[in-house]
Formats: C-alpha cells, sequence, structure tokens
C-alpha cells in the first residue's frame, strides 16, 4: 500500500488534557478549533468528552455544528469568532454559544436570539479579537445582566514565561473583570496555563498541549506517521536527486523515493535538514521536497525499507517545525488528506 499511515493516539491526548487539568487545579475546557488541531473533531471531540470535557472552544460556527452533531446535546460550544452576520440560525440550531466581540456582535445577538446563551472575549492587549476597554465599559452593565456563560482573553505571549506581556495582559484582565462574580473567568491556553495559578481563575482551555505541542513539555506525543517507500536505487557520484539538482551525490548513495511531499503537509522549508528514522537509523532527507515524493538516503540502512518514520518516538511536530522555520501548529493543522489515519486508545 503506497499511501502513509497516520496514527493518533487518543489516550495520550486525553492524558495530555487530564494533565494540564491536574496542574491548574481548575476546569478545563477543550480546544477542538480546525478539526481538531487537524487530527479530527469526529474521533477527537467524543474521547475528550468521555475524559471529562464538558467545555469546548471552535473557531467558527460551522465547526461548533460540526462539532455538536459529533457530541449531542450535552456539552458548550463556544464560538471564538462570536456571532457573525448569518449565523443566527445556526447557533439557535446546533446551541452555540457564541462569545461576543464587539458591541456590533451584542447588539446582533441580543435582537436575534434573546436569552441565548454568549460568552464575552475582551481585548487585553493582544490586538486580535475581543471588546476594548472602552467598549466593555460601556456594554459591562447591559451584558453582567444577561449573565454570560464566560468572560475570557487570550495571552499573547504566553509561550514566553519572561515576557512583560504576560503579567501586562494579566493586570489588564484582573481591572476588566475583579469583583465579577456571576460568570466565570478564563485567561490561560496552554502556556498561560504554565504560567502559574494566577493565570488559572476558573477554567483554562488548552489547545497544542493535549495534542502533543510545545509548549507542554511534559505532553506525550500523540501523532505518528510512517511514510511508505515505492522505490530504491543507486545513485553514483556526480548524479543528482529531485528537482534542481539540489543535492548531488559525492559518494554512492542508496536513495528511497517515499510516497509524501507538500501536497500532505510537509512543508517545502524543512527539506535541507529533515530526517527520517528507519528503526534505530537516521535517514537523511536528499534534495527537494516535492508535491507527492521525497528522496532519502537509506545508505546506512540494512536491506531495502518498507516505510520510513518521519514523526513518532524519535522526534515531534515541533521537531519538524523547527526544519521549516515555522511551529508546531502549522505542521498539525497542515496534515494531508491523503494519510490513512488509524486511531488508538487504550
Amino acid at each position: 500500500m503506497a499511501q502513509a499511515q497516520l496514527t493518533i493516539d487518543l489516550s495520550a491526548l486525553c492524558t495530555n488534557w487530564r494533565n494540564l487539568q491536574n496542574l491548574a487545579q481548575t476546569e478545563a475546557g477543550a480546544v477542538v478549533k480546525a478539526d481538531a488541531y487537524g487530527l479530527g473533531i469526529e474521533q477527537v471531540g467524543p474521547a475528550l468528552a468521555e475524559a471529562g470535557a464538558r467545555r469546548f472552544f471552535v473557531a467558527i460556527a460551522e465547526e461548533g455544528a460540526a462539532l455538536r452533531r459529533v457530541l449531542g446535546s450535552g456539552p458548550e460550544i463556544f464560538v471564538f469568532g462570536g456571532h457573525m452576520a448569518g449565523d443566527t440560525a445556526l447557533m439557535r440550531d446546533a446551541r452555540l454559544t457564541p462569545l461576543i466581540n464587539s458591541i456590533d456582535q451584542m447588539l446582533r445577538h441580543v435582537e436575534g436570539l434573546p436569552g441565548h446563551p454568549f460568552g464575552v472575549q475582551l481585548d487585553t492587549g493582544m490586538n486580535r479579537l475581543g471588546m476594548e476597554p472602552s467598549e466593555w465599559s460601556a456594554l459591562r452593565d447591559i451584558a453582567l445582566a444577561q449573565k454570560p456563560s464566560l468572560l475570557m482573553s487570550h495571552l499573547a505571549c504566553a509561550d514566553e514565561p519572561d515576557h512583560a506581556m504576560n503579567e501586562h495582559q494579566l493586570n489588564v484582565f484582573r481591572q476588566l473583570t475583579d469583583g465579577i462574580e456571576d460568570a466565570p473567568r478564563s485567561l490561560a491556553a496552554t502556556g498561560g496555563t504554565l504560567l502559574g495559578a494566577g493565570y488559572h481563575f476558573d477554567m483554562i482551555r488548552p489547545g497544542i498541549g493535549v495534542y502533543g505541542g510545545l509548549p507542554y513539555l511534559d505532553a506525550l506525543p500523540v501523532v505518528s506517521l510512517h511514510i511508505p517507500v515505492i522505490q530504491t536505487r543507486m545513485v553514483e557520484p556526480g548524479e543528482s536527486v529531485g528537482y534542481g539538482n539540489s543535492w548531488v551525490a559525492r559518494t554512492p548513495t542508496r536513495v528511497a523515493t517515499i510516497a509524501a511531499g507538500y501536497a500532505d503537509g510537509l512543508l517545502r522549508a524543512m527539506g535541507p535538514k529533515a530526517i527520517l528514522w528507519a528503526d534505530g537509523t537516521r535517514c537523511k532527507v536528499l534534495g527537494r521536497v516535492s508535491m507527492d515524493l521525497i528522496g532519502v538516503d537509506v545508505t546506512q540502512v540494512d536491506g531495502d525499507p518498507e516505510y520510513l518514520e518521519l514523526l513518532g518516538r524519535h522526534q515531534s511536530v515541533d521537531t519538524l517545525a523547527d526544519w521549516a522555520g515555522t511551529i508546531g501548529y502549522e505542521i498539525l493543522t497542515s496534515l494531508g488528506a491523503r494519510y490513512a489515519r488509524t486511531y488508538v486508545q487504550a
């Protein structure tokens, strides 16, 4: 079978979620936007619900509706994008809770869905989503009178523990919400959870750490990827591999061509640094990552391998991200549709 094998360990994923919850000693929601960070909302959502998650977070209403179909009527599903124009019927029918980001969204919500649950997202300095302090000041009493389900903000630099922005945003969030007793508060995603108890409030919202990524150093690995070898050949000195003659052999080299490429989310930029593994043997990528194929040096491997490991016990999504000059989030959410996916749960 010339199809790469992507294995998602749901037990490890749920353990990561529980461990972050235990670390914070408060309620833990679960962020499952972007198809559960590329790993499949239909499988990840129910696994986290069974592990105990009762509040989920998605980016847009359509994601929330898909999650509702999977989870049923119980859990609360928050929508980071808020109540967008045209979303009213979907919010109502899928019983979604928008996180209101502006006065316009607040008006749309109370006019279109009076009495329907909502939360409020506050901008504490990231300038991405959320009400500005001046907007919140004007709307605060009206919003609180309708008992919002959540008051939240998002940290811009939580993956840098010593960054001054963390304490600044914490102080702003406290200024905007201290004294409010009827609505739970949330500031921390994965990075904020690791900053300590002062950032935890009533709920944390772990995302990347649940899926095995940094900055959660203690995360169990969740994803492994094994790519089949289509063909193996000897390349003689002076011969090249792949597009652009970017790699030329200096010594006789045995080259395996594997069945994956940038169409599968393996970013071209990682090519010059990337390593795969044949059991315990390191195998360097040769030449460019192309759409469907990659050349790999298997000179030191005994025999012709059937598969090479790109993700797994030897290296994580963050290793690949470093090679490509990006972040683990992009690696996860870029994983393509051509993989044969297997979900395991102990």
